[in-house]
């Protein structure tokens, strides 16, 4: 073998070499990408299942609560109602009775004024420290108010939930299609989960927001 066609294999070989390690680097930059890429998709799945964890419990506190309320005002209901049903006795009475004294007519009449009295608190019985407080209070008016304001935030609290619930789907899904791009060293998996993540987060945002409805 000559010397120039020596030199020129050790050339090639050099060549061959550099291409080698220059290969070997990309191949290793990706892994590495790709590793941090995983790491921050599982710090927001962490973000999702805590947020969608939290908006659980908001949500079975307000059913509990609505339910409460709501039993509440039909006790209360109830025991309106049967005074009403005394007011009706008694004037019954009253209309019944025209011989009867003047102090029993004054004491019926009283009575009457008694149960009216306690009909209309029935109706509205507001928060002495603050009488314009719907949320405060145990009147029939006030229970309401308070009973529908439980069942909204119950009903937002499950919005929010199905937006975590999807969120962390589509989050475990890119965790996994990061991993297989690893092992296949494929970027185009790679951007595929990386799709997923986005699409997982935008759904988690939306979950602590609500700044768009779901479709579905």
């Amino acid at each position: 073998m000559e010397a120039t066609d020596a030199a020129e294999l050790i050339s090639e070989i050099r060549d061959e070499m550099r291409e080698e390690r220059a290969e070997h680097a990309s191949d290793e930059r990706f892994r590495n990408v790709t590793a941090l890429v995983i790491a921050i998709m599982a710090v927001l799945l962490a973000v999702a299942s805590l947020g969608g964890g939290n908006v659980g419990e908001d949500m079975v506190h307000n059913n509990i609560k609505a339910s409460d309320t709501w039993a509440f005002y039909q006790a209360k209901n109830v025991r309106q109602t049967s005074y009403k049903l005394a007011v009706d006795d008694l004037q019954a009475l009253l209309a019944a009775s025209p011989t009867l004294s003047g102090e029993a007519r004054a004491q019926v009449e009283a009575k009457i004024a008694d149960y009216r009295a306690t009909i209309a608190r029935y109706d509205d019985e507001p928060d002495a420290a603050a009488p314009t407080d719907l949320t405060r209070g145990e009147g029939k008016k006030q229970l309401s108010a308070q009973a529908r304001g439980y069942e909204e935030a119950r009903e937002r609290a499950a919005e929010q939930d199905a937006n975590f619930d999807y969120s962390s789907v589509l989050l475990q899904i890119a965790i996994v299609m990061g991993s297989v791009a690893i092992l296949a060293n494929s970027r185009k998996v790679l951007w595929f989960s990386v799709t997923m993540a986005m699409a997982g987060t935008m759904l988690m945002l939306n979950g602590f927001y609500l700044l768009v409805d779901l479709p579905f």
